[in-house]
């Protein structure tokens, strides 16, 4: 309904003299107040200054165009009113209303489904944890975010290839080998073993000159494969972080089609930086090759070390040839902490003068940091929150309440990810354990039991003696239901999954209202009433499905 209004809105706008290529620049959109009305447009006061009236008697025109276009047809508007100072309030009839609610009810999994990214192929990287490391709590927050925008875009019709890409060598993994060695494990078994090597090694370069000429030593051996029993070491920490991870997707239900690993664009990164340097896009400077970020109002960074290896940076430009070569696609997403913005605006500026064309369909969007009461973490310290370590916490609270193990960690992920995708991609989270398990409001149980509400009427609907009498008015959760489609096009546009939870947040909200005041079973609209719990139980469950939230059957 939101594209018909558009449409008929630019149509009147033409009536009204605007050319036809300007008459876009204007929203469509649900209003704050479910009392304004189901959509509001700020066509008068974008098109005010073009046709030389005022917003208000623009408005006025506009909606007398609108109450006899034939895109809108004669049955799905009750009313249209001018607002304020010129915007336009339009409300859905009761029939157009019903329609919507019939087709939430039986589509199913295609409820809320598009195509406007049909044919396109999108390449999004998230998680990136670092083997010989913890996977930690920022790295939860790469999953989530990062699973969720691609099952939004998926949603949209593109087709999605997940990559993750791990930092199996560089400082951190010759810190973890010299640790390794140092207490003269040769088999590592656990990522204990690793974490509590790469703890040691990482103190002993802070503190010893001696230890810290060793790790830098060791660093370039790795990246040149010169000695065997090094490799095998690095071989098999590898395998037993890999696997780790592993089982942690697996909790997260989240899956990768390609990864990647640094050890594989070390070289063709190096290789393309110094191809650079003849270019005039990278320069020699103390031994280093340097980006002088400053000629793109950036800053200066390395990409190549004075002992030939390379940085972060001159791995990601391998990284985006290595994709491009891999995985054909026509954008590239890159979910990281926002730590790393001023990296990747280098990067992609160095990368936009070597390959114009890759860096234009870039983009990396940055998430904030998942903080408990004791602060930001760090694993150079060795005082990481471990993904794992609150995995299992957060399952063990959601026990007390829920003794089925399988519900317990359905609540528990809901739980997570919900408290990680009500903020803004860039925003800080402050994790509360007991809120995040509450069934109050604001937290991901909240929806998933809202749903087993209506699963639970639905169950008993077939033994309901009700009547089929309709409401002569919609119901608030009705009008916030059709609204379902606009809302995950405009997340996955967005790049942006809280917009979608806090709909289902409020949805949720509406249903509980719903649920408190209406009897559903034995009333005079008991058919009419079962299909809005369908609708609803279909809208929140596609809902957090493109969450990647489960919807437990009872809680």
């Amino acid at each position: 309904m939101e594209e018909k209004i558009r449409e008929a809105v630019a149509g009147a706008l033409r009536e009204l003299g605007l050319p036809a290529g300007q008459t876009g620049a204007f929203v469509v959109e649900q209003p704050t107040e479910m009392t304004h009305g189901d959509y509001a447009t700020n066509a008068a006061l974008a098109a005010a200054k073009q046709l030389g009236k005022r917003p208000q008697e623009v408005a006025e025109l506009l909606v007398k165009e609108l109450r006899v276009s034939t895109v809108l047809g004669p049955t799905s508007i009750q009313s249209i009113e001018v607002a304020g100072p010129g915007f336009i309030n339009i409300t859905l009839s009761r029939a157009a209303v019903a329609r919507a609610i019939t087709e939430a009810s039986a589509q199913g999994t295609g409820w809320g489904k598009g195509n406007v990214q049909e044919g396109q192929r999108v390449v999004i990287e998230y998680t990136d944890p670092n083997p010989f490391k913890a996977m930690h709590i920022g790295h939860l927050m790469s999953n989530t975010i990062g699973e969720s925008i691609s099952r939004l875009i998926e949603n949209e019709g593109a087709t999605v290839i997940r990559a993750n890409y791990q930092g199996d060598v560089g400082p951190h993994v010759a810190k973890a080998l010299w640790g390794l060695q140092k207490v003269g494990i040769v088999e590592p078994t656990t990522t204990l073993e690793l974490s509590e090597a790469y703890v040691a090694g990482n103190q002993a370069y802070e503190d010893s000159p001696e230890a810290k000429a060793e790790i830098d030593a060791l660093n370039t051996v790795i990246y040149t494969a010169s000695d065997t029993a090094v490799m095998d070491l690095w071989r098999k920490g590898r395998a037993v972080s890999l696997e780790a991870f592993e089982k942690i997707y697996q909790h997260l239900g989240t899956h990768f089609d390609q990864y990647f690993f640094e050890s594989e664009t070390a070289e063709p990164g190096t290789r393309m930086v110094h191809d650079g340097i003849a270019k005039g896009i990278f320069e020699e400077s103390e031994g280093a090759v340097i980006y002088r970020g400053e000629k793109v109002g950036l800053h200066t960074l390395v990409f190549v070390t004075s002992r030939g290896t390379p940085t972060y940076e001159a791995k990601d430009i391998g990284l985006a040839f290595l994709k491009e070569e891999r995985v054909p696609n026509d954008r590239s997403i890159i979910v990281t902490a926002a730590e790393q913005i001023g990296h990747f605006k280098v990067v992609l500026a160095a990368l936009a003068e070597l390959a114009p064309a890759i860096a234009a369909k870039t983009r990396h969007v940055p998430h904030g940091f998942l903080r408990l009461t004791s602060g930001k973490m760090s694993s150079r310290e060795g005082n990481v929150i471990t993904a794992d370590a609150l995995i299992t916490e957060i399952i063990g609270k959601a026990l007390v309440k829920n003794p089925d193990p399988h519900v317990a960690e359905q609540v528990a992920i809901g739980a997570i990810k919900y408290m990680i995708l009500r903020q803004a991609p860039g925003s800080d989270i402050i994790f509360d354990p007991e809120q995040s398990l509450s069934l109050e409001g604001d937290s991901g149980p909240y929806l998933q039991y809202a749903l087993v509400r209506a699963k639970k009427i639905l169950a008993y609907a077939e033994n309901g003696e009700g009547g089929i009498e309709e409401p002569s008015e919609p119901y608030a959760i009705e009008r916030l239901i059709l609204h379902y489609p606009e809302v995950v096009a405009r997340a996955a546009r967005e790049l942006a999954p809280n917009i979608l939870t806090t709909y289902l947040t409020a949805l949720a909200a509406t249903w509980n209202s719903f649920y408190a005041s209406e009897q559903v079973l034995g009333s005079p609209e008991e058919a009419y009433k079962q299909r809005v719990a369908r609708a609803f139980a279909t809208t929140m469950t596609n809902g957090l499905t493109l969450l990647g939230v489960s919807a437990p059957e009872r809680m």
